[in-house]
C-alpha cells in the first residue's frame, strides 16, 4: 500500500522535523521531499505534518505513521535480506545445556529455522558433561553450554554471575547445614556450590538430587533447599539470596559455544551469530 521510499522520506523529515535537514540527509531535493510527503498523506487520507515556515510537527496521524514506517521498513530489509543470500542447506547437530534452553533459546531457534529453512536442524537438550561428550565424539556439531570462568576453547557469549536461588521467604539457618538442591555428578555449579562452602567452612547436606534443570526449579519452588543458579535464567517466582557468611558467593560462570572442528562450518557460524546477536540486542 504505501512505497518504501515515501515511508524513508517520512522518517527523515519526523527525525529532523526539517523538510531542508532531510533532503539534505537523503541526497535529493527539498520539492522532491515536499512531494514525497504529500504522496503519502494523499495515500493514507490522512495530515501527517503540520508545517509552515518556521517549524515542522507530527500530528496524531503522524505519530502513528512514523510506527508504522519503522515496520514496514524493517520487514523489507528482513526479506531483502532473506532472498538475497543463498540457501544454506545441510545439518546441524545442536546441543544446549537445558537451563540456557528454557530462556531465550527458543526464539532464536525459530528464527533461525525460518531463515535457513533447508537446514535439517537437531536439538539435543541435556547437562553440559553430556553435552561436551557427544561433541568429542562427533555425534554434535555445536553445543550451547556453560563453562569456568576463562576456560574456554570457543566462543564466550556472556559471562553471568551465579548466585543461590530460592522460594520467596527463604531463611537460612547458621545452626544447620545448607539445604543444597544439585545436579548428579559431574555439574559445574554444584561443584562450584560444594567448593566454596568448603572454603567457608560451611556444611551442606543434599536435599535433593536432580537430572535437569526442571527438577532444580521445582525443588526450589517446594522449598526443599537453595541452588546455584545462572543470574540472567532465575525465574521471576524464585528470589535471589544475597551472599553472607552462609552463603558464600559463587562467582561467575561463562556461557560459550563449542563447535566440532569437523562439522561443516556455514550452519554452525549462522546460529553462532543468531544467538551472539540475541544476547547483544542486534
Amino acid at each position: 500500500m504505501f512505497e518504501p521510499q515515501h515511508l524513508r522520506t517520512f522518517l527523515a523529515v519526523a527525525s529532523t522535523l526539517s523538510f531542508t535537514r532531510a533532503a539534505q540527509l537523503l541526497e535529493v531535493s527539498q520539492p522532491s521531499v515536499s512531494q514525497q510527503i504529500k504522496r503519502l498523506e494523499e495515500k493514507c487520507g490522512r495530515q501527517l505534518l503540520v508545517r509552515d515556515t518556521h517549524s515542522v510537527a507530527l500530528t496524531e496521524h503522524g505519530e502513528a505513521m512514523a510506527g508504522f514506517a519503522r515496520t514496514i521498513l524493517a520487514a523489507h530489509s528482513d526479506a531483502e535480506a532473506y532472498f538475497a543470500s543463498p540457501t544454506m542447506t545441510g545439518r546441524l547437530r545442536f546441543g544446549a545445556a537445558d537451563d540456557l534452553a528454557l530462556a531465550q533459546l527458543p526464539s532464536v531457534l525459530r528464527a533461525f529455522r525460518q531463515l535457513h529453512p533447508s537446514v535439517q536442524l537437531e536439538l539435543t537438550v541435556g547437562q553440559t558433561s553430556m553435552l561436551r561428550r557427544r561433541l568429542d565424539a562427533n555425534q554434535l556439531d555445536l553445543v550451547f553450554v556453560k563453562e569456568a570462568p576463562g576456560t574456554t576453547t570457543g566462543t564466550l557469549v556472556r559471562r553471568d554471575p551465579l548466585v543461590w536461588i530460592g522460594a520467596p521467604g527463604t531463611r537460612i539457618s547458621p545452626d544447620e547445614p545448607i539445604p543444597l538442591v544439585a545436579y548428579s555428578a559431574p555439574s559445574l555449579s554444584r561443584l562450584t556450590a560444594t567448593r566454596v562452602l568448603a572454603e567457608a567452612d560451611r556444611s551442606w547436606r543434599i536435599t535433593c538430587k536432580v537430572l535437569e534443570v526442571n527438577g532444580v526449579l521445582a525443588a526450589v519452588r517446594a522449598g526443599i533447599g537453595v541452588a546455584p543458579f545462572p543470574a540472567s535464567l532465575v525465574p521471576a517466582d524464585l528470589v535471589v539470596l544475597p551472599p553472607g557468611p552462609d552463603l558464600p558467593a559463587l562467582g561467575d560462570v561463562d556461557i560459550t559455544l563449542l563447535a566440532n572442528p569437523l562439522s561443516e562450518r556455514g550452519p554452525i557460524e549462522a546460529l553462532s551469530t543468531a544467538i551472539i546477536r540475541h544476547r547483544s540486542g542486534g
